[in-house]
């Protein structure tokens, strides 16, 4: 497999059980270098279940997925030191401190100690941690909480970074910041981005491409604005729901 893309899916599909309903089905497609990639869709669409086989928790049933050529089945260690992954849920030690944690993920990322310091220092410099990086996670706000699990994916300068809602629960004023950020470092690194979140406003401003997906399959792959185009709809919000429905999911 040559690594003309960053990440090269073909006829993905995942069930949790023989009987039960695919939780992806047949997925295939090809990200780009240096393309920040949306992966959107309501609640119980396989996002997750995507995200997780990108992260190598779980095997597919079927399909294949290379990450820069890597096959994610059989060199899995490999993918690993490529990828950054930023989880929804919050992955810190409470009583450990901001510096503390971010040591402690740069360690397990093989990251040299001198290195990961300066990296460490820049960071929280850039994301205001001057007077709270010595301070227990715990005492966090929720947007700090975030900013921390956000640089714990970067320390090891990740040819891809996997974001998976890293911006649930914050300000507008510190999710806005973030975004920039995120853009600055996809222009500067080219680094590959594959984001999933809920705020579709802030995906359409974001992301070069997108793939709306519900009940385990992809129904529309493209730009946001061919996307807006070809539905004749006025954002994103409105193509998601048309294709989506408005119905409330679980």
């Amino acid at each position: 497999m040559s690594s003309d893309y960053s990440i090269s899916i073909q006829h993905l599909s995942k069930s949790y059980g023989s009987d039960s309903k695919l939780a992806l089905s047949d997925l295939s497609l090809d990200i780009e270098h240096g393309e920040i990639f949306g992966f959107l869709g309501p609640n119980g669409a396989g996002k997750t279940t995507f995200f997780s086989i990108l992260c190598g928790l779980f095997p597919p049933s079927s399909g294949s997925v290379h990450m820069f050529g890597l096959d994610l089945d059989s060199q899995l260690d490999s993918v690993k030191k490529i990828i950054g992954v930023v989880p929804q849920d919050i992955a810190l030690y409470p009583s450990l401190s901001g510096v503390d944690n971010l040591m402690y993920i740069g360690r397990m990322y093989g990251v040299k100690d001198k290195e990961l310091k300066e990296k460490i220092d820049t960071f929280l410099s850039i994301f205001g941690f001057e007077d709270n990086r010595h301070k227990e996670v715990k005492t966090y706000s929720g947007g700090m909480k975030r900013k921390i699990n956000l640089l714990g994916g970067l320390l090891h300068d990740p040819k891809i970074l996997l974001l998976d809602e890293p911006t649930v629960g914050m300000d507008v004023q510190t999710r806005s910041s973030i975004m920039q950020y995120l853009k600055d470092l996809n222009e500067e690194k080219k680094m590959t981005i594959i984001y999933t979140s809920h705020y579709l406003e802030q995906a359409e401003l974001l992301c070069d491409r997108i793939a709306i997906i519900d009940e385990g399959e992809i129904l529309r792959l493209g730009s946001p604005r061919s996307m807006i185009m070809e539905e004749q709809k006025g954002n994103l919000e409105e193509v998601f729901l048309k294709l989506t429905g408005k119905k409330i999911k679980d």
